[in-house]
């Protein structure tokens, strides 16, 4: 069944109102679903919705389709859930604890194709879209485990950075942001959510023209065309040059902080060389320069990539010092969840090896 988790807030009051019922009636299953936070329809009408309400929405949607499939819990505290999802494939979501409060990172497709060289996303290509409902539900499923532990914590931040590329599944994307930061639902700021694109350039523009409040995070990996195309094949089709112009859109139209993602591969794009080739690279766009941080990742290994080993410190130091020496604002994510599957993908990747769960219809669909 549909997932009501997937109706933005004026998607059920228009939908209840075709029905003969007013727009306070929708509020009220709104705020059950999000304030009281219940988790069947049974807790919708004890919580003072209209039983005839309840009784609609019942015949037509479900309150979560997302089964819990497997989770691991990190001694940092970070938690990875596998979801499974009615059609039997799994999806993965990853609650990490900061100083700042509690990140979800949430999946937007199963599986990817981007085909990055050095992800495990997308070891497995696409083979459909999430709904809004399916993206909203993993908040949902992990606010409840938070709710069950009985701390009183709740997600204050959210990162669509999980398996898929987020920029390919626009419009669920849109109603998702919409209904996580909605002031009477979940009132999650648009400042505490980040989406992460590899650089679909007409969709950055499209985001930008958008006016929704969120940041943008830009996988870049690579200083130069070359090294790019050969780690990440989207560069084929949306070179450096012309990624970058559609940043410069997004920051002319926002005026918001950009990331720019690097991940570190050893021997790969670790180097001084490269360090300098892409503070030069910032430099030459002075808004690029002014509104941007780059964010370094040090990599999690892949089995299934191992040609690409893990920066060494020194590396990792160096590329910092490269780029702080040349003004360019730099950062290096913190790990999370070292001691389990740490890696995007790689639950997943690990539980279809072994025969678990559902595998999409065939590679490169």
């Amino acid at each position: 069944m549909t997932s009501l988790y997937g109706f933005t807030q004026e998607g059920l009051e228009a939908w209840l109102g075709e029905r003969g019922h007013r727009k306070f009636h929708a509020m009220q299953a709104w705020e059950s679903l999000y304030r009281k936070r219940v988790r069947d329809f049974a807790g919708m009408e004890a919580a003072g919705v209209k039983p005839e309400v309840v009784r609609l929405l019942e015949a037509s949607f479900a309150i979560g389709t997302l089964e819990e499939h497997t989770r691991q819990e990190s001694v940092d505290g970070t938690v990875k859930f596998l979801f499974r999802l009615q059609d039997g494939n799994l999806i993965e979501t990853v609650l990490m604890k900061h100083k700042f409060g509690l990140s979800v990172c949430v999946t937007t497709q199963v599986g990817c194709n981007i085909g990055c060289s050095f992800c495990a996303s997308g070891l497995l290509a696409k083979s459909r879209d999430l709904t809004a409902g399916e993206i909203a539900e993993q908040i949902m499923r992990v606010q409840l485990f938070l709710d069950d532990a009985g701390h009183g914590q709740r997600v204050s931040h959210i990162v669509v950075m999980g398996i898929g590329e987020p920029f390919d599944n626009y419009a669920h994307l849109m109603d998702f942001l919409a209904i996580v930061q909605h002031p009477k639902g979940l009132a999650i700021g648009p400042r505490h959510i980040t989406v992460s694109t590899s650089g679909l350039t007409a969709k950055i523009r499209e985001f930008a023209d958008s006016g929704v409040p969120a940041n943008l995070a830009v996988s870049l990996h690579a200083p130069n065309d070359e090294l790019r195309t050969r780690i990440m094949k989207i560069n084929k089709a949306y070179p450096i040059a012309k990624l970058l112009d559609s940043i410069d859109y997004y920051l002319e139209r926002t005026r918001r902080r950009i990331t720019l993602e690097y991940i570190l591969l050893a021997d790969v794009n670790d180097r001084r060389e490269e360090a300098q080739q892409l503070a030069e690279l910032v430099r030459s766009r002075p808004q690029l320069l002014r509104l941007a941080n780059v964010n370094l990742i040090p990599y999690n290994p892949v089995d299934e990539h191992s040609q690409y080993r893990r920066s060494t410190q020194e590396a990792i130091d160096g590329f910092y010092d490269v780029l702080k020496k040349n003004g360019v604002s730099v950062s290096v994510r913190l790990e999370h969840g070292a001691d389990i599957d740490a890696a995007c993908g790689q639950l997943r990747s690990k539980q279809l090896r072994g025969g678990e769960g559902k595998e999409p219809a065939a590679a490169g669909v």
